[in-house]
């Protein structure tokens, strides 16, 4: 029988980044997945990216990942969000063709070398002296493998509420694992409970848009991937209307018949995407939630409704959303559901997503406790790059909380745990300013260039795409403008006019100018070497924020330094704390628990206070 380098169980957006990493660095790839119709299906929003998850998808790509190329390839509308605050907050975010997004990920997924597909469940993995070596199917194969990658999402043991109706399945109309949990229990690991929903979907023909406000997409959209993806031409809208007190009244009618509130659900759910139910119980001073309505595709008549998350009785929550405007004569294709599944606390984790418990086995995505496609997906590539390097002896691969957002989402899951769906905001990373879509490549793609994911031509793309920028910046930095050069365009953005020359990056740090207004008003670009640069949007925008930013960046870049020195200092798994008596009783327990891999992670673990860590750099120095 043929032996797999790394299997890897499940094909949602973690299991599919996954299983390319591992194929692209060179391992034998087999992919398992209930059904191969649904690749990277979108079980909920048709969206990517937003509030830091556009960030993470730009930090996927620069590792050479292939969600924000299927996202831009996919794309039917384009929003910068947080345009109005700094560039650290900065947020990409794309409405996407559902149908096109999985096709697309299954192509590219095909087209990559090392990766094979089977078309069955999971029911087991085989264990060897407390290391896995293969699978165990519904199907009654074994397949044999060196590494297993679960990435199972809301599979495992997965119940749906509808009102007073639960039934077994890990999406609407699929079936659940229920094998695979009692397995990994009998191997070692412990197993709670979590919640998710997803609203209703509705046919478009039936709404009236004209009730509704709409929301356009940006005059020149972007794109995620630092690839030439094609140029999103043309755009769908999305629209905005709200929901009203007739319409939470008549949601309170199906509480009585409500799982969340009967007590059948026990997992807990998303607190920063609650159901509407849950909306107006929390909120109940407020008298609307806003609707925010989204096609699902550019040939379909199907749109979600963001914010009507449900699991009331179906009628209930047809006969509510009948009273928001626009949705008075509205069909429905199927009411929003609630779903309980399994998932592993993920202090069971080392950093590498590789589990303590089993040598070989990996977790990704929602298994570990989180919500969001984009959080899954960097699981993904982060589990499919270690699982390759575990199985050839290499050094694992960890970005740390100043390398990215994916290395803050897996410090925070590993190091804190989770007990509700975990999703990322900009507000978990410390260091936000470092950490900016635009500077996605340059933080990234080097280090995923020496690992071998990233390709020369990439790499060289980003090199000479800061070559030119610290070009630019220069000129910016020693170009003096004359006062009859500029005052004119300084009255006209109503900031005040210079009375003697100034260094074109001095005028710069005044928030009412900008270095294309500058540009196109009178800034004359005199050496040629730099007309390229200045027809590049990308490199007139880094060039920019660095000169704006360059002190608040320059600070948080000390900071992260100093924390770094502490990162730097190891500490083995096998260490004993209990011998060290000047440590808390919980600074030990907790230690002993997770395990940390440095003296910063360390620091990071509630329950360990800063006099247990000078405690730890004195028994550390001896």
């Amino acid at each position: 029988m043929k032996e797999y380098d790394v299997i890897v169980v499940g094909a949602g957006h973690a299991g599919c980044e996954a299983a390319a990493a591992a194929a692209n660095l060179g391992s034998k790839v087999l992919l398992i997945t209930m059904n191969m119709m649904n690749m990277a299906q979108m079980s909920c929003n048709p969206s990517m990216g937003g509030i830091a998850k556009g960030q993470i998808i730009r930090e996927i790509d620069a590792m050479g990942g292939y969600t924000g190329i299927v996202t831009d390839r996919t794309m039917i509308q384009f929003r910068m969000l947080n345009r109005s605050k700094g560039p650290a907050m900065w947020s990409p975010r794309a409405q996407n063709d559902r149908v096109l997004y999985s096709m697309e990920w299954r192509a590219m997924l095909e087209e990559t070398k090392n990766v094979d597909f089977w078309q069955d469940s999971v029911n087991g993995i085989v264990v060897e002296n407390k290391k896995v070596c293969g699978v165990k199917t519904g199907l009654g194969k074994v397949f044999a493998c060196k590494s297993v990658i679960l990435a199972n999402g809301t599979f495992l043991n997965g119940v749906i509420h509808i009102g007073e109706n639960s039934f077994s399945g890990g999406r609407i109309g699929e079936n659940s694992e229920d094998a695979l949990t009692g397995n990994l229990i009998k191997n070692g690991f412990t197993v709670k409970r979590m919640k998710t929903g997803t609203p209703v979907r509705v046919d478009g023909r039936s709404l009236d848009f004209g009730k509704m406000e709409e929301q356009k997409g940006d005059d020149s959209p972007k794109r995620f991937s630092f690839t030439k993806t094609p140029e999103l031409i043309s755009q769908k809208s999305c629209f905005l209307t709200y929901t009203n007190k007739i319409a939470h009244d008549i949601l309170r009618t199906g509480f009585d018949k409500s799982p969340m509130y009967m007590g059948r659900i026990q997992g807990k759910g998303p607190r920063y995407c609650p159901s509407v139910e849950d909306k107006i119980d929390r909120f109940h001073t407020k008298e609307r939630h806003p609707l925010f309505i989204e096609p699902e595709g550019w040939n379909t008549i199907e749109y979600y409704v963001n914010g009507f998350s449900s699991s009331l009785p179906q009628e209930v929550q047809f006969d509510a959303l009948k009273q928001v405007p626009g949705f008075e004569n509205a069909k429905f294709f199927r009411p929003g559901y609630a779903i309980e599944y399994d998932y592993f606390p993920p202090f069971q984790l080392k950093t590498s997503l590789e589990t303590k418990v089993v040598e070989n086995l990996f977790f990704a995505g929602q298994i570990n406790g989180t919500t969001g496609y984009e959080e899954a997906a960097a699981q993904g590539i982060m589990a499919g790059i270690n699982a390759h390097l575990k199985i050839n002896n290499e050094e694992v691969f960890i970005l740390n909380r100043s390398d990215g957002y994916i290395g803050v989402l897996i410090d925070d899951l590993v190091t804190k745990g989770t007990e509700e769906p975990y999703r990322m905001f900009t507000s978990r990373a410390e260091y936000r300013i470092l950490l900016r879509q635009d500077n996605a490549d340059l933080r990234i793609t080097p280090k995923a260039f020496t690992l071998g994911l990233a390709s020369k031509t990439r790499y060289d793309a980003v090199i000479e795409k800061y070559r030119k920028v610290e070009k630019l910046i220069h000129y910016l930095k020693t170009y003096h403008v004359e006062p009859e050069e500029v005052n004119d365009l300084l009255e006209k953005l109503e900031t005040s006019k210079i009375q003697q020359k100034q260094k074109a990056a001095t005028l710069l740090l005044r928030p009412q100018v900008s270095l294309k207004a500058l540009l196109q008003g009178s800034l004359q670009i005199k050496e040629e070497a730099l007309f390229d640069c200045v027809q590049d949007e990308e490199i007139l925008d880094e060039a920019e924020i660095q000169i704006k930013y360059e002190n608040y960046i320059e600070k948080e870049q000390e900071v992260a330094d100093k924390m770094i020195s502490l990162e730097g200092i190891s500490l083995k798994d096998d260490f004993d704390y209990m011998k060290i008596g000047a440590l808390s009783y919980e600074a030990r327990e907790k230690l002993i628990k997770i395990k940390p891999r440095t003296l910063g992670q360390a620091g990071r673990i509630s329950g360990v206070s800063p006099a247990d860590i000078s405690v730890l750099i004195v028994h550390i120095g001896r």
